[in-house]
């Protein structure tokens, strides 16, 4: 009997997610600034798109293999995939909500949730810590209804030793 029974899915650095977040952070700053709220939206699809075909799809996270090369960074624990998706998902859809504010006429609103956006990515680029990938763990409905929309179930099973792993 196999000892992992964590659903199938990739396992990522988390360095690259943190690198992703912090362009991304940069990226929605530069659309505040200039007032380009086209360029929000689009950062804000790309999470969306990302969250719902894989993090390798995240485009900020992209250069990471390169600058892990270049830099003769060592390996690091990777980490599950889904954690991070689901984060992205929710910062996708909080764009989403700002963007439809804005196109609303209402700025100062969609400003505003990109701003929380941009925020959360620039805490994960600074400490690592992922405010989304924690609402992830904590077992609400909403991480399990994201994991039936990739045909897992996403429920917690009891190991040897107590410990819990996802199936």
């Amino acid at each position: 009997m196999p000892t992992n029974l964590t659903p199938p899915a990739r396992r990522i650095d988390p360095r690259g997610q943190r690198f992703g977040a912090g362009l991304s952070a940069v990226v929605l700053a530069i659309a505040f600034l200039t007032g380009q709220f086209w360029l929000a939206a689009l950062v804000g699809l790309n999470l969306l798109v990302s969250s719902d075909f894989g993090s390798r799809f995240f485009l900020p996270g992209r250069p990471w293999p390169v600058i892990r090369r270049a830099l003769r960074l060592g390996p690091t624990e990777p980490e599950h995939e889904y954690p991070p998706r689901f984060a992205q998902g929710l910062g996708g859809i909080f764009v989403a909500i700002g963007t439809g504010v804005f196109v609303l006429g209402v700025p100062v609103g969609g400003w505003l949730l990109v701003g929380a956006v941009a925020g959360l990515q620039t805490l994960l680029a600074t400490t690592g810590y992922c405010l989304g990938c924690k609402l992830y763990f904590l077992r609400w409905w909403v991480p399990s209804v994201f994991a039936s929309l990739f045909g897992r179930n996403d429920r917690l099973i009891k190991l040897p030793f107590g410990r819990l792993d996802r199936v």
